[in-house]
């Protein structure tokens, strides 16, 4: 049995995470690890997912990503996401990655990653996530965008399995 839940707007999932790059979360020569921003950024998108749903979420994919400018021991990373689109159980959330030297009070975009969150209970089985509703344009263009986003990682999903013979 298929319950209807009231439609959340996107503006509910809104979250914003800060995090200081400290020795411990870089390489060598001082510049963040990829593998610390994408745990933050998976961080920062489960945040927003929860919010949406009111639920527990698991990640179940990453989209694509590039890490555009390095960041170094001092600086500030700011991650902001919001739920894009939802798909019954499951939700594409954007994610933008800044960092910021506010010792020279400039701010740069270092990443921005989707990613596809499924709701779960407590014992880890799916749950029907409300729909989400977008209010400005940005949001619309998200959603519209999301939808072939899907689109493209089903087909991919598609060819993989083909191709493994499963």
């Amino acid at each position: 049995m298929t319950q209807t839940l009231a439609p959340r707007p996107v503006r509910e999932s809104y979250s914003e995470m800060n995090e200081i790059v400290l020795p411990n979360d870089t390489k060598p020569l001082g510049a963040l690890l990829g593998g610390r921003l994408m745990h933050w950024i998976d961080m920062a998108g489960a945040m927003a997912a929860h919010r949406h749903s009111h639920s527990y979420v698991v990640t179940a994919s990453i989209d694509h990503m590039d890490f555009w400018v390095p960041v170094h021991v001092g600086d500030l990373v700011i991650l902001r996401s919001a739920v894009n689109r939802v798909f019954h159980t499951s939700m594409e959330v954007g994610v933008k990655a800044w960092m910021e030297n506010y010792l020279h009070g400039t701010r740069k975009h270092i990443s921005s990653a989707y990613l596809t969150f499924v709701a779960v209970d407590g014992a880890g089985g799916r749950l029907q996530v409300p729909a989400v509703t977008p209010e400005n344009e940005d949001e619309k263009r998200r959603f519209e965008d999301a939808g072939r986003r899907r689109e493209i990682r089903n087909a991919e999903r598609d060819r993989r399995i083909k191709n493994s013979g499963k």
